[in-house]
C-alpha cells in the first residue's frame, strides 16, 4: 500500500510539473540572448513551482487540509487552503480570482500552438487539408475551432472537474516528452554530438517513460484508459487520412494533354416544375450550348394544367416562329410526390444510353439578397446537386444558373 501511495503521489507531482515546456516552445519569442534568457525563465518557473507546491504541501498537514471527492459541495485543495488562511472575504475572491486568470492564460497556449501543429501534420497529409490554411483573421480557423469544440466535449462529459480531466492530459503529455527526449538521443547520434547531450537526453527519456507508465498504471481507471485508447486510434485515422490523399493524388496527378479532336456539345437536362423567370433563365442559357435540350417536369398533379398552358405560349409559340428545334418536355409521374429521384434517375439512365456524350444537368436556383432569407424557400436545387454529386459520374456535369432577386 505505502509503494502504491508513493507511485500515486508521483504520477501527480509530476502531472503537476506539465506546464513548463511551454518556455521550449515559445524560445523564439525571447529578446537576445535567447537561449540564456530561456534557460533563466525556465528556471525560475521550476523554482517558483518547487516552492509552491513545498509551501501548499506543508499548508495542508498544518490546517489538515485534504482532498475532496468530486461532487456536491466540491472545493479544490486552493479552495479550502485560502479560506483556512485568510478566511471568506474579499483577499479569498481575489486569490480564487487570480487562480481563474491564470489558468485561462495558461489554456490560451494550447489555442496558439494546437492549430501551428494541425498546420504541420496537415501538410504532410495526416490530417484534413483545412487544418492547414489560414482564415480572414490570419489564423487557423479550423484548428481553434476543432479544439474549441474538443474541449467542450471534454469539459461536459467530465463535468468540469479538474481531477477526472487531469490524467487525460498526463499520458499524452509524458508521451510527448518521451519522443522528443528519445529523439533528440538520435538527433545527437546523427550530428555526432557530445556525450554528456546524449546522456542527458537519454536520462530525460528514461524518466519520462518511467513518469509515462507510473501515470497510465496509477490513473488507468480514473480517466488515463481514454487517452491510452485514443491515442492509437488517433494515429490509425491519421494514416488513413493520408492513404487517402495519396489515392487522390494518384488519381488526379500524370493527366495527358489537352484533346480537341473530337467535340461534342452535350445533352442538356433541365427540371422545370413551373414557368417563371427563373426557369426561363435555366432554359435561356441551354440553348446556348446546345441543340438537344430534354426539360423535365415532375407531375404531381397540381398546377400541371397551368404549367402546360405556359408551356405552349412561352416556349412552343416563340420557337415555331423562329424554326428553332423544340426542346424535349418529358413528364415524370411522381405519386408520392418525389421530385429530386426521378430527376436523377432520368440523368443517369439517359447517360447510359449516350455512352458517347456528357450530360450537362442545369439547375435554375433562386438566390435571396439576405442569407436570412433563404429559410423561407426550399432547397430543392441544393438537394438536386448533392444528389447528382453523390450518384454521378464523370460525364455528369452540373450547372448552376442562379437568378437574383432585386431587393
Amino acid at each position: 500500500m505505502s509503494l502504491w501511495l508513493l507511485l500515486k503521489a508521483f504520477a501527480s507531482g509530476c502531472t503537476a510539473m506539465t506546464g513548463v515546456e511551454a518556455v521550449s516552445n515559445g524560445v523564439a519569442a525571447f529578446r537576445e540572448p535567447v537561449v540564456q534568457t530561456a534557460r533563466r525563465t525556465l528556471t525560475t518557473i521550476i523554482a517558483l513551482l518547487a516552492l509552491m507546491l513545498l509551501g501548499i504541501a506543508y499548508l495542508c498537514r498544518a490546517y489538515h487540509i485534504g482532498a475532496v471527492e468530486p461532487g456536491p459541495g466540491y472545493q479544490s485543495v486552493l479552495s479550502q487552503l485560502t479560506a483556512a488562511v485568510v478566511g471568506r472575504n474579499v483577499l479569498y475572491l481575489l486569490t480564487i480570482g487570480s487562480v481563474l486568470l491564470v489558468l485561462s492564460f495558461s489554456a490560451n497556449t494550447a489555442f496558439a500552438d494546437f492549430p501551428r501543429l494541425c498546420r504541420l501534420i496537415a501538410q504532410d497529409g495526416y490530417l484534413p487539408a483545412p487544418l492547414a490554411e489560414r482564415g480572414r483573421r490570419l489564423v487557423y480557423t479550423w484548428g481553434i475551432t476543432t479544439l474549441a469544440l474538443l474541449c467542450a466535449a471534454l469539459l461536459i462529459l467530465f463535468g468540469g472537474v479538474t481531477d477526472r480531466l487531469i490524467p487525460l492530459y498526463a499520458v499524452g503529455a509524458f508521451l510527448a516528452f518521451t519522443l522528443s527526449q528519445a529523439g533528440m538521443v538520435g538527433h545527437w547520434r546523427r550530428k555526432d554530438g557530445s556525450r554528456l547531450a546524449i546522456c542527458l537526453n537519454a536520462i530525460g527519456a528514461f524518466a519520462t517513460a518511467a513518469t509515462l507508465i507510473i501515470v497510465t498504471i496509477t490513473k488507468f481507471l480514473t480517466g488515463a484508459w481514454i487517452t491510452t485508447l485514443l491515442i492509437p486510434l488517433i494515429m490509425i485515422l491519421m494514416f488513413s487520412i493520408r492513404r487517402h490523399y495519396d489515392r487522390v493524388h494518384a488519381q488526379l496527378s500524370h493527366a495527358a494533354a489537352l484533346d480537341l479532336t473530337e467535340r461534342k456539345e452535350p445533352i442538356v437536362v433541365m427540371p422545370m416544375m413551373a414557368w417563371t423567370r427563373v426557369s426561363r433563365a435555366g432554359l435561356q442559357f441551354a440553348f446556348n450550348i446546345s441543340s438537344e435540350i430534354h426539360v423535365l417536369h415532375v407531375s404531381t398533379e397540381e398546377g400541371d394544367k397551368e404549367f402546360s398552358n405556359d408551356w405552349r405560349k412561352a416556349v412552343e409559340g416563340p420557337l415555331h416562329e423562329s424554326g428553332q428545334a423544340m426542346p424535349k418536355l418529358i413528364v415524370l409521374r411522381s405519386p408520392y410526390r418525389f421530385v429530386i429521384g426521378p430527376i436523377v434517375d432520368y440523368a443517369l439512365a439517359l447517360e447510359e444510353k449516350n455512352p458517347g456524350r456528357q450530360i450537362a444537368v442545369i439547375v435554375p436556383e433562386l438566390v435571396e439578397r439576405g442569407w436570412y432569407l433563404n429559410f423561407l424557400h426550399n432547397r430543392r436545387a441544393t438537394w438536386l446537386k448533392a444528389a447528382l454529386l453523390m450518384k454521378g459520374n464523370r460525364r455528369v456535369v452540373i450547372i448552376n444558373v442562379p437568378w437574383y432577386l432585386d431587393r
